[in-house]
């Protein structure tokens, strides 16, 4: 049976019951129909003081065997709820560009899934929607502002803000704008990002209130002068109109999974291109409501875990209690050389090579003194040879593991992980950050290509090297670094799968996110505007015509 079939027999709860089983009254909730809705802020007057446990679920390097992280994160918080401790989840929303293209829905699976999955996936309370007319009412402003005299002598070649798609569309990653006659404004060249790749994503998912929202927007460089001075929305004078476009947006979605696990769904940036979280303002409202909170970041460790720990923690204020790390037989094979084709064969010796992806991120993680757990997702296909060498490579390791049946079995699947989670969170965590705000950025991007990637070192282009002098005479180099890197492999190179060896990570360029609050660095050739596959998803997505949607998974 499909997800979105298993999704669609559910029985769901209407959303005031969750709300009510959270802790959240009344007045805080505004409905979007009968199973999903908004959550004003704050829940409470006085917030506590003494926030519950959290709970990062991170990844191994992601294949197209798939891990299901999403699931087991989902499935661990209806397990920990059933056995009875107070627990939300908070996920990051989907974004339609995956869900049309490649990736699919970012739901879960199986029964550990959160519904209405397909509302969920595709224009849920209409975030994605605001977030991309507010980037583009920005690009809209600034092309005004060229036009009627252009009083901040803004360089039409130096703008750096780009309009915004919640698709992917690789036609529009560079484009003309104002072409045709005078009156249709000045011609210069520009292009658009997925909107999940957008300084607003960013922006929204590490705003603590409005008025951080409002500060961060005003923030935002949007290009330099002709004498190559910066220019903010600040300075052009719209944060306030973002911020009116964006105000509704700020607000927590609450919707639940199908074992009607009350469920925070907040903002979605891509970890590979952004830093890969849900908001601060979901996670800290969970970690007041419930004892537990069970949240992700995007893709691997060395992504979105990494962003979590380095860029969200410091905003959050509240470290994780336990990482826990989702690994599955399939990818691991993968890593060890075998191809696609051929997983559903047992094969321990491709398991025992592709273990050392799992031991890489392991030893990543370990870098933040925080105490482990590795969930192995299990496949129908799995062996019980190879389930149980994964094991003993993990408890010679010294790290606890589970394996866990969560997309067949829902929470019952993850029940000896919730106990052992549970029991981690006990543990003595020593929180270590990897570098300190004042080491240079080029300290920043080598401490993390070491230490978590484990390269050799950086190499950069020339504009690349520019821009650090830069960067540090502004003062931009006190802000943390987020490495826009592939999500496939510790390199910049998606080919070089499971624990690559004597390699430097090349970057490109830097571009300063001054309204979020960090600087990124592109490596390799990731793109802020992802492509579609050959065959999309979108050609297997239907609706009949009693309005029942097919295909979405």
């Amino acid at each position: 049976m499909q997800d979105i079939e298993i999704a669609q027999q559910a029985k769901l709860l209407p959303i005031g019951e969750i709300a009510q089983e959270a802790g959240i009254a009344p007045e805080k909730v505004e409905p979007y129909g009968k199973f999903k809705a908004k959550i004003t802020l704050p829940v409470a007057e006085s917030p506590k003081k003494l926030l519950g446990k959290l709970i990062l679920v991170t990844a191994i390097s992601p294949t197209p065997a798939g891990e299901g992280k999403s699931t087991v994160t989902i499935g661990l918080g209806d397990a920990l709820k059933a056995s009875g401790k107070k627990t939300m989840i908070a996920l990051r929303e989907p974004s339609m560009g995956p869900v049309m293209g490649a990736k699919g829905g970012a739901t879960g699976g199986g029964y550990a899934q959160v519904v209405p999955m397909e509302e969920i996936n595709l224009h849920f309370t209409g975030d994605m929607h605001a977030l991309t007319a507010a980037a583009n009412t920005l690009a809209a402003l600034i092309d005004n502002h060229l036009y009627q005299g252009n009083t901040l002598q803004l360089d039409p070649k130096r703008i750096v803000w780009k309009r915004a798609l919640d698709i992917n569309d690789r036609a529009l990653r560079q484009v003309v704008v104002g072409l045709g006659a005078a009156t249709n404004g000045v011609v210069r060249e520009d292009g658009f990002e997925i909107t999940v790749a957008s300084e607003l994503m960013a922006v929204l998912c590490l705003a603590v209130d409005l008025q951080d929202l409002k500060q961060r927007l005003a923030q935002i460089l949007i290009g330099y002068t002709y004498t190559g001075e910066p220019v903010t929305v600040g300075q052009l004078g719209v944060a306030g109109a973002l911020t009116t476009i964006l105000k509704d947006a700020l607000k927590p979605n609450l919707v639940q999974t199908l074992e009607h696990t009350p469920t925070l769904i907040h903002g979605g940036p891509f970890a590979n291109i952004a830093h890969g979280c849900n908001s601060v303002l979901a996670t800290k409202t969970s970690l007041e409501l419930a004892d537990y909170t069970v949240t992700e970041a995007g893709f691997g460790s060395d992504l979105g875990a990494e962003k979590f720990l380095d860029i969200k923690v410091p905003v959050l204020g509240k470290t994780p209690d336990t990482i826990v790390i989702v690994a599955t037989v399939r990818a691991l094979k993968m890593n060890g050389g075998v191809a696609k084709t051929d997983l559903e064969q047992e094969n321990l010796a491709a398991l025992q090579r592709g273990y050392a992806n799992l031991a890489r991120h392991l030893q990543a993680m370990a870098n933040y003194g925080v105490p482990l757990v590795v969930a192995i997702n299990q496949f129908a296909s799995d062996t019980s040879a190879e389930l149980h060498l994964l094991v003993d490579l993990c408890q010679q390791a010294g790290v606890a593991v589970e394996v866990t049946d969560v997309w067949a079995k829902g929470g019952r699947g993850a029940e000896q992980l919730a106990a052992t989670v549970a029991k981690s969170c006990e543990l003595n965590s020593n929180f270590q950050r990897l570098y300190q705000p004042d080491q240079t950025l080029a300290e920043k991007i080598q401490t993390v290509v070491t230490k978590i990637y484990g390269g050799d070192g950086v190499e950069y282009s020339a504009q690349a090297l520019r821009q650090l002098t830069e960067f540090k005479a502004r003062g931009w180099d006190q802000l943390p670094v987020c490495l826009a890197k592939t999500q496939y492999s510790f390199s910049d190179d998606p080919k070089r799968l499971g624990a690559p060896q004597d390699f430097k990570i090349h970057v490109r360029q830097l571009i300063p996110k001054l309204g979020a609050g960090f600087i990124v660095a592109l490596t390799g050739n990731v793109l802020t505007m992802p492509g579609l596959p050959k065959t999309p998803a979108a050609n297997q997505i239907d609706v009949n015509a009693a309005g029942q949607i097919t295909g979405l998974y």
